[in-house]
């Protein structure tokens, strides 16, 4: 299984979509903790669904539950220390027993998990791909 990562932050609306078009993106799945922020700009929840349909033929999805805590978020912002996110962010996956409510089945077309870092480096969505991948076999991460 293959799952692609994007982040849309430093990315002209030109670049994202033709980005998760050329990788034939089917679906995206948001993760972000609040997806209507002003700042967001294209990537703002009801623009994006209306984009994502018109432009690549796509669906949108916003797990809410993949997404960090405002407060693990906030407190990360402030002490930039990512070992400390990285642990209480891969325990809240844990907590919330993400596992059983992904289905395998849902990724049979082509998924890609949303957030607005521009690098997946020190972003939540790397986190995600490494649980799943720790948790469920042949996962393949690609991040865009």
């Amino acid at each position: 299984m293959r799952v692609y990562t994007i982040g849309f932050t430093k990315k002209t609306a030109r670049d994202f979509f033709d980005t998760l078009r050329r990788n034939g993106i089917k679906q995206v799945v948001d993760v972000r903790i609040n997806n209507v922020s002003q700042l967001a700009g294209f990537a703002k929840r009801d623009d994006l669904k209306y984009f994502l349909v018109e432009l690549c033929g796509a669906d949108y999805y916003h797990f809410e539950f993949l997404a960090p805590t405002k407060k693990m978020r906030d407190e990360y912002v402030q002490s930039k220390n990512w070992d400390v996110y990285a642990r209480e962010y891969t325990g809240l996956l844990a907590g919330r027993n993400v596992l059983d409510e992904l289905d395998r089945a849902f990724f049979h077309k082509e998924t890609c998990f949303l957030c607005s870092e521009a690098s997946p480096d020190k972003c939540h969505r790397s986190l995600l791909t490494q649980y799943l991948q720790e948790h469920w076999e042949d996962v393949e991460v690609v991040h865009l």
